[in-house]
This record gives structure tokens, sequence and C-alpha cells, in this order.
């Protein structure tokens, strides 16, 4: 696996995203994280949903996925929370650093 990822949820609420980031930084288990307003098509329970939701973009080093996902799930709303990672292969050696700097586990 790559050193770096970025782990991406959703959340139903602008105010649940920002307090979910929050909780994942002041936890160290990612050193940024960014929340995008989309719009989401999906099935769920038998019927077609189009919600507002809230991405989170996290970006973590890969020694802290694990204990992430299970952040992510223990304070999340959704009964399936969405939780995809995808490996960082390349990138700004300052900013990759940084992300080791702010993700060691306190």
């Amino acid at each position: 696996m790559a050193d770096y990822v970025q782990v991406v949820t959703t959340t139903d609420s602008e105010d649940r995203a920002a307090t979910l980031a929050r909780s994942i930084v002041e936890a160290h288990l990612g050193a940024c994280v960014q929340v995008v307003p989309i719009r989401s098509f999906y099935v769920w329970e038998g019927a077609a949903q189009d919600d507002p939701e809230w991405q989170l973009q996290i970006k973590t080093a890969s020694g802290r996925t694990d204990a992430l996902i299970e952040h992510i799930k223990a304070n999340h709303d959704y009964d399936v929370p969405e939780v995809i990672v995808t490996p960082i292969t390349s990138g700004n050696e300052a900013y990759l650093k940084w992300m080791d700097e702010e993700t060691q586990a306190s």
C-alpha cells in the first residue's frame, strides 16, 4: 500500500461534516479534511434517492487508515457510511512530510 491515502466519506449536513472533520484532525487521524457540497443519487431501502450531501476528503498516512475508518464508523450517523480509501502515489514532498507530522499517534 502507498504511504499516504485519501479517504472519502459523506454526511447529510454541513454541521455534521464540520463536526466529523474537526474530530478527525483533533485525533490526528487525518492531516487535512476538505468538505465539499455534493448531490448524491443512490438507491436505499428499495427507493431511488436524490439528496444533498457534504463530502469529506481526508488526507492521511496509510498507517492511520484502520483507526480512521473505525473513528468514522463510531462517529457517523449513517447506518452504512461511505468509506473509500484511495492511495496517493505521489505529491509535494513538503506536504507529504507535513501529513506525516500531523498524523502521528498522540
